[in-house]
């Protein structure tokens, strides 16, 4: 997968976030998309066992496109591991920059269809690993989606 690469224009800024620094907290009302420069990302979400982690993400990737995309609050947090540059790309920006170079949004739709593969190849592993039945892994799923709505 190549690189999320944006050419900087207006509507973007670059910030360094040093180790353990928290970029944005799970609830935290904000719109912006985050691009790697460089270093590592941990998405975290709060569950009733504590915060567990979600993904890890690294150079050229993004994320927070969930909130820029469906204006919601945070679904999780994000936090630096080791010291980070992230290109923090404006709403106002997200369309223009698409207009301006398709192939960024080509890229994010090849980076978002590899987590919809990974997210369903943990749901599968989970089930194998655990006793739900077809009709409980159908409730879940359903609340789940629910939830999201």
């Amino acid at each position: 997968m190549s690189p999320l690469t944006p050419n900087h224009f207006e509507h973007e800024t670059i910030k360094e976030f040093a180790d353990g620094e928290r970029i944005f907290e799970e609830g935290d009302v904000g719109r912006d998309l985050y691009i790697i420069q460089r270093g590592t990302v941990e998405i975290r979400k709060n569950t009733a066992l504590g915060e567990v982690p979600l993904a890890r993400f690294g150079r050229g990737e993004f994320f927070g496109e969930l909130a820029l995309v469906h204006s919601i609050p945070r679904t999780a947090s994000a936090v630096s591991v080791g010291p980070s540059t992230l290109i923090i790309l404006q709403p106002g920006g997200f369309l223009l920059k698409i207009r301006r170079d398709p192939t960024f949004a080509f890229e994010m739709i090849q980076q978002l269809s590899h987590r919809v593969k990974i997210s369903n190849d943990r749901i599968v592993a989970l089930v194998e690993k655990t006793p739900v039945t077809p009709g409980e892994l159908q409730t879940i799923l359903r609340e789940s989606e629910e939830r999201a709505r």
